[in-house]
C-alpha cells in the first residue's frame, strides 16, 4: 500500500472548451512536473484522445486512466473512469448513439484528435459540448455495467452538477463518489453533509489549460492505481 497523487479530471484538445495546447504530450509532461502519479482523461462525451495520452504516459512512466465526462439529459456532468481503453470506447459508443448535433468551431471551439506524438489526426464533428439523451441514472448504470467508476462532477458548482440541476442526490443513484472543484468554498459542506449522502469526496483540477493540471489533487492510499482499488 502507498499513496498515489492523482488528478482524475483532465481535458484534452478534444474538448471544445479546452485550449489547443492540451495535447497528449503536454498533459503527460505537465502532470509529471506537478508530481502526479496517476491522471484520468475525461473529455466531454468522448474518449477519442485516450489512446494517445495512454501511450504517452506509458513512455514516460505516468499511469493514465481512460475516462469521459458525460453530460446527461438533465445536464448533469459525471466522470466515468475505467481501467482500459476498450471499456471507455464502449461507453463512447453508447454515448454517440444518444448524442445529437454538430459542432461549430467558431462558437464552441475546435475538437482535435491527436496521437501520442502530438500530431493532429483529425477533428470530431459531433456536438461534444452538448447533452446526451441518456438519463443520469442510465449513465451511472452503464458505467457500472462496464466495470467503471461513476463520480458526480464538481458538485459545488452552480451549473452542470447534480446538486445544481436536481437539487439533491437521489437516494437510488449509485454514485461511487462526488468531486468538488478547485474553487470550492470552505463553507460548502456546512450543513450539507446530508446532501452528499456520506459519499467519498475527491477534488480534481478539471484542467482545460496546461497550467491548471495538478493545481489540486487527491491522494489515494491503495496498492495499485486501478479502478478496483
Amino acid at each position: 500500500m502507498r499513496y498515489f497523487k492523482g488528478d482524475l479530471h483532465i481535458h484534452t484538445c478534444l474538448s471544445p472548451c479546452a485550449e489547443l495546447e492540451m495535447s497528449p504530450l503536454t498533459i503527460v509532461e505537465k502532470s509529471l512536473e506537478k508530481g502526479l502519479d496517476v491522471i484520468a482523461i475525461c473529455d466531454h462525451n468522448s474518449a477519442e484522445n485516450v489512446r494517445a495520452v495512454l501511450r504517452a504516459g506509458i513512455e514516460r512512466g505516468l499511469h493514465v486512466l481512460p475516462g469521459l465526462e458525460i453530460n446527461s439529459i438533465e445536464e448533469v456532468h459525471t466522470l466515468a473512469i475505467f481501467d482500459t481503453e476498450k471499456q471507455a470506447r464502449t461507453m463512447q459508443e453508447i454515448i454517440y448513439k444518444h448524442l445529437t448535433g454538430s459542432n461549430d468551431p467558431e462558437i464552441f471551439g475546435d475538437q482535435i484528435i491527436a496521437n501520442e506524438l502530438d500530431e493532429v489526426e483529425g477533428v470530431n464533428d459531433r456536438l461534444l459540448i452538448g447533452s446526451t439523451q441518456l438519463r443520469l441514472d442510465d449513465v451511472v448504470r452503464e458505467v457500472h455495467r462496464l466495470g467503471g467508476l461513476s463520480i458526480a462532477s464538481h458538485v459545488d458548482r452552480p451549473s452542470y452538477s447534480v446538486l445544481s440541476q436536481l437539487g439533491f442526490i437521489p437516494a437510488d443513484l449509485e454514485l461511487d463518489a462526488v468531486e468538488v472543484s478547485c474553487r470550492v468554498k470552505t463553507d460548502f459542506f456546512a450543513g450539507r453533509a446530508h446532501e452528499i449522502r456520506g459519499l467519498p469526496v475527491i477534488t480534481s483540477s478539471d484542467a482545460h489549460y496546461p497550467a491548471d493540471i495538478g493545481r489540486v489533487s487527491t491522494s489515494f492510499y491503495v496498492e495499485t492505481p486501478d479502478v478496483k482499488e
